[in-house]
């Protein structure tokens, strides 16, 4: 079968044009890519563009190529830089130290149709060496010479990354102009003045600090400027006082000379002295004083003064944690823990919060060890309570059953089958509808079947804590047997650690193969009893209701060797099925109660809403006033919805609730502001409507460079004054890791033009949240990222008019206003309307709105033309007879890019 000209290309990895091109070169006439050619003339295209050795050709009509002398020439080409190359060397070695060194900028020659059919990677790899410069040569004369050069670029590289390491040194680098050298300048006896000498920091640790023993801290900042070294706990070292003494007199003040006296006076003789005379002295000054302990409350009170008696080891402190708290539970002094925080890139204020790893920096290098108290929160104190409550009459409960399986299995006609048995006709349809589960009696045994959306729900709830099942029923049908989403709902029922059901269903149809279902489900681990395993398989169809009773029962002796028990004498608890906002009863939340009993005005608290219990419907839509266990219900009365496998208790009080429910909700607050939502193209549209950002950051990518332009200049062409796209980075090629780390530092989203990501990047992508989108059409990109920043467009806002009205008479009305007594004239006067006054063709009042609107004695909505009405306006009373009002509105209309 002939091939033809683009499934070559397509194989060799080129395009059509340059295997037309050099076709034509050696002087094969082919019309365009869709023609076909022959067997001989495909091997032969293919050997042009291979890299094989083989000179062998297999056309017929084409002349005979030399190879041999097409390599010479190759070979050539590529000595010739190399000379180049070397003779560079050592010019740049001499003119290294001389002038700044420019990166050479190799000429490139005039591209010819016969090296343009060379290969992509061929002429890349030319192009990374810069030090080549390509010597321009006549023509090439022989046919297959975009092969070998290709090739012998290749073998060039690899023998420049095997050059010795000496070689390698010696070749010339990118020299940056050299500037002055630097050499460390001489040690200089230079240094602060010394103000006064101190012992180290370790001796200051004793049982009982005297009351003045640093008076220098009192006179600190009226010393120490910005930038001062810190003198606190470090001695100063011999050799550095050489300050003139006469500028040390001048500054100094009587208190600043017996504070420097009592810490040693200055010189050699400071240094010899003790540590008893320093102590003895800084007394004998601070007792004469008479103001040492009122000066070092002064220093307490306002966070200075004196070095802190910081503790080591274990130190315990509360939840919140504060600046002022991790001070006093330490002994350190504030001002030095706001330093060490701000060494660690932590700003933080004295009355501000903390989380414990932050508190932990700011102490460790301190040796201390802090131990928190975590604060008991509300919650914990009621779950707490909960658990701790004395345990009543324990009873056999029914189990909670899920069915799973493929939508197309019978799952939702095995439901109906067993609804139909217990509801009378008329009301079958509207359990799922109103209450999401079904509590199923067969003589004195009760089964509950949650009717949720196939195993993807099953997974959402059990993520969220709500494992409410206790059977899994996996529905497989017996004519198609195990499918894919068949085996996944057996992987999520095994994760849940839930046992496993099998209905086998349709068995009433002709095609039906039950023992080649049962060998699959022996594939995936559930052995049938049949055949000596654990799993009930039992065969059931909903049309005929076979199995059905067999179907309860077995549940029903599941759960007994499941030992499901409950409490009834208890206030109630379980899981929130399904919960929705009703126009006319407000919240109302399908519950499942799993222990105790729920009556009718407990106080109920199901996630972040609270409230008192005013109704209670059952499965059957009866209204009842108490539920026992394993009952599903719908309750009204909550204040919020709750979400779906939220748990619900019964509290004692309203404001227990209600505490309980402000906590949950700040926790959700706090949680959601540490940790924003990935970026989607759907959260950026949300930022941009609501103002929060003016651009769309884009990472472009696309599989050809012409496709790539194209796609910057469509994307460009959308940015306006109000919103623009921000193209952060492009490139040919598929999406790699390096992009989706840009992506997630920049908030950006990636965009893909017929390119797909790395499975390291499509993991990192995965793992960031970074949004990634693909496109086979340039135009379905484009309209996606138009529908983003159109949202950010200010709406065009235009007046629609109503009707008209004409004043007829005017009430005043004490405590209301002036009443205008009006005859529509044209259109329709509406409530809430903007009114517009006018008297004698004149505007006098304007954007007024319409408060109160009646027709006789009724309020009404709207009086149309040809009635009369009595209407208010809001703080307008100047209204008289023969005035003419306009009724009008404000539209806000969607612009358009």
């Amino acid at each position: 079968m002939a091939t033809r000209v683009f499934e070559i290309a397509r194989e060799l990895g080129v395009t059509s044009k340059v295997v037309l091109a050099k076709c034509r070169a050696e002087g094969l006439e082919i019309k365009n890519h869709m023609s076909t050619v022959s067997a001989g003339l495909e091997a032969t295209i293919r050997e042009w563009f291979s890299e094989g050795e083989s000179s062998r050709t297999a056309v017929e009509t084409s002349t005979h190529v030399d190879l041999d002398t097409a390599r010479k020439e190759a070979k050539k080409v590529r000595r010739r830089p190399r000379k180049k190359a070397t003779a560079d060397k050592a010019d740049d070695k001499t003119s290294a130290l001389e002038a700044p060194v420019e990166t050479p900028v190799a000429q490139q020659p005039p591209i010819t149709e016969t090296e343009a059919a060379a290969p992509t990677e061929g002429a890349q790899v030319a192009e990374s060496v810069e030090t080549i410069e390509p010597v321009v040569e006549a023509p090439v004369e022989s046919a297959a010479e975009g092969a070998p050069k290709a090739k012998k670029a290749k073998k060039t590289k690899k023998v420049a990354k095997k050059k010795p390491k000496d070689e390698a040194d010696e070749r010339p680098e990118d020299v940056k102009p050299a500037g002055p050298q630097v050499v460390p300048a001489p040690a200089s006896l230079k240094g602060p003045r010394v103000v006064r000498y101190e012992e180290p920091e370790p001796d200051w640790k004793r049982p009982a600090r005297p009351a003045r023993l640093r008076p220098a801290a009192a006179a600190g900042p009226a010393t120490a400027g910005v930038g001062a070294p810190s003198r606190r706990g470090k001695p100063a070292e011999p050799g550095k006082d050489e300050s003139p003494r006469g500028k040390e007199t001048k500054r100094r003040s009587p208190r600043r000379r017996a504070g420097r006296t009592a810490d040693g006076g200055g010189g050699a003789r400071a240094r010899e002295w003790r540590n008893a005379d320093l102590t003895e002295r800084s007394q004998r000054l601070a007792a004469a004083a008479g103001g040492g302990l009122r000066r070092h409350r002064a220093a307490v009170s306002r966070g200075g003064g004196g070095m802190a008696v910081a503790k080591t080891g274990p130190v315990e402190i509360g939840e919140p944690i504060t600046i002022k708290s991790l001070s006093a539970a330490t002994g350190l002094k504030a001002t030095v823990i706001i330093r060490k925080l701000m060494e660690a890139g932590v700003m933080a204020t004295m009355n501000q919060s903390i989380s414990t790893e932050v508190a932990e920096v700011a102490v460790v290098d301190f040796g201390i060890v802090l131990t928190v108290n975590k604060a008991t929160t509300d919650e914990e104190q009621l779950l707490d309570h909960l658990q701790q409550r004395e345990k009543g009459e324990q009873v056999n409960r029914a189990p909670v059953v899920t069915f799973l399986g493929h939508v197309d299995h019978g799952k939702t006609s095995l439901l109906d089958a067993i609804r139909q048995t217990t509801v009378a006709e008329g009301e079958a349809g509207g359990i799922t509808q109103h209450i999401g589960a079904y509590r199923y009696d067969l003589e004195d045994k009760h089964v509950v079947f949650l009717d949720t959306p196939g195993h993807e729900a099953f997974t959402a709830m059990r993520a969220r804590g709500a494992n409410m099942t206790d059977v899994v029923v996996l529905v497989v049908a017996a004519d198609d047997g195990v499918m894919p989403q068949t085996a996944e709902a057996i992987s999520h029922a095994k994760a849940a650690n839930v046992p496993i059901v099998v209905a086998l269903n349709k068995i009433d149809l002709p095609n039906a193969n039950i023992q080649r279902v049962m060998g699959q489900l022996a594939e995936h681990d559930l052995q049938p009893r049949e055949w000596g395993g654990q799993t009930e398989v039992l065969q059931t169809s909903a049309i005929t209701g076979e199995g059905i009773d067999t179907l309860v029962e077995t549940l029903s002796l599941e759960a007994e060797l499941l030992e499901l028990q409950a409490e009834i004498d208890a206030p109630a608890g379980g899981y929130v099925i399904e919960s929705e906002m009703d126009p006319g009863r407000g919240v109302v939340a399908r519950l499942l109660i799993l222990d105790g009993t729920l009556k009718v005005g407990d106080v109920v608290l199901a996630g972040l809403g609270f409230g008192r219990v005013r109704a209670m419907i059952d499965s059957h839509g009866e209204s009842v006033q108490s539920a026992p266990p394993a009952t599903p219900v719908e309750v009204s009365g909550l204040n919020e919805v709750p979400e779906a496998g939220d748990k619900f208790y019964v509290i004692d009080t309203l404001d227990k609730a209600r505490t309980v429910a402000e906590e949950r909700r700040q926790q959700a607050r706090t949680r959601a502001l540490a940790a924003p939502p990935p970026v989607s193209l759907e959260g950026l549209w949300s930022q941009i409507q609501e103002g929060r950002i003016t651009d769309v950051p884009l990472i472009v990518k696309a599989d050809v460079q012409g496709s790539l332009e194209a796609l910057i200049g469509s994307l460009n062409k959308l940015s306006t004054d109000e919103v623009r796209v921000n193209i952060l980075h492009t490139g040919v090629g598929g999406i790699s890791s390096g992009d989706v780390a840009l992506a997630a530092a920049s908030s950006a989203i990636i965009v893909g033009f017929n390119v797909v990501p790395a499975a390291g990047a499509r993991a990192k992508a995965e793992e960031d949240g970074v949004d990634v989108r693909m496109y086979r059409v340039i135009y379905d990109l484009i309209d996606d990222i138009t529908r983003v920043l159109e949202k950010g467009l200010a709406p065009e806002i235009r007046e629609e008019s109503l009707g008209r009205a004409q004043v007829r008479q005017v009430f005043k009305v004490s405590r209301v206003g002036t009443i205008a007594g009006c005859f529509v004239t044209d259109g329709r006067a509406v409530r809430n309307a903007l009114v517009r006054i006018i008297r004698e063709n004149v505007v006098i009042g304007d954007e007024r709105t319409l408060d109160s609107l009646k027709r006789f004695k009724d309020d009404a909505r709207e009086v149309r033309a040809g009635m009369e009405c009595g209407l208010r306006i809001i703080d307008y009373d100047d209204v008289k007879e023969g005035d003419e009002l306009e009724f009008y509105q404000r539209v806000e209309i969607e612009r358009k890019l």
